[in-house]
Parts: structure tokens; sequence; C-alpha cells
């Protein structure tokens, strides 16, 4: 029973990740904590005018996901770099992040977000709009 218990707890936290198509395509749990990322798209971050509400679109090269988060994005995040937020996905597709990460070097791309993008083979299509 005590072995059941902790399995329970440990699965509760464990925040897999999902990349934009796997979410597009049904395979991340609705409703349930997960992690996901991929790169903000250039022209996609909205900022609501008298809160600290933020939408904003991330993709993989293939599919695309709408990303709300409430509160202060981290300082070094930038359209056109790679995130990975930790939220709820909603029954319209919409992660509902309470988080939001990114890393200090901007070249840096989290090791998700860049196994995701080389998966799908958009990796060089990412790096190659960082040099310009």
């Amino acid at each position: 029973m005590a072995v059941a218990l902790a399995l329970s707890a440990l699965q509760q936290n464990i925040n897999l990740f999902y990349t934009p198509s796997q979410i597009v395509s049904g395979e991340a749990p609705v409703g349930t904590r997960i992690r996901a990322g991929g790169m903000v798209e250039r022209g996609s971050l909205k900022r609501s005018a008298d809160s600290l509400d933020v939408r904003f679109i991330v993709g993989d090269g293939i599919q695309r996901i709408p990303i709300e988060y409430h509160g202060i994005l981290p300082d070094l995040f930038r359209e056109g770099q790679g995130i990975v937020a930790l939220g709820k996905l909603n029954a319209s597709g919409v992660l509902i992040a309470d988080e939001v990460l990114a890393k200090h070097d901007e070249n840096y791309m989290p090791p998700e977000v860049t196994k995701a993008l080389k998966d799908s083979g958009a990796y060089q299509q990412f790096t190659n709009q960082k040099g310009s």
C-alpha cells in the first residue's frame, strides 16, 4: 500500500515533455500538468494592456500551439527562441502555463526543444533564422 502511494505521488510530480506536434495529435493529456516547448513564433507575443496576461505561439516546425501565461516572463524570453512552458492543456488545445523557462545564453535551446526540432526535420530552419 505504501509503495502504491509513493508511486502515485511520484507519478503526479513527473511533468512529461510534449512537442506541439504531440499536443495537436492528442498525445498530451488534458488537465494534467505537462512541460511543452518549442520555438516562440515571431510576431506572436500579445501582452494585455491592463494585466500580466500574455499569449504567444510555440511551434516545432510542423505544428504550433497557443500558450497563455499570467505573470512576468523571464528577462531572456524572446520571439524566435526556444522555451519550455509548464502548465495544463485545456480542452481547446491551449496550454495554460504557470511557469515559462528561458535560458541565459541567446544561443541556448532547451534539450527537449532541440530534439523535437531535429526529429521534425525543422532544426536547420530554426538555426538558420537565428543567424539572420
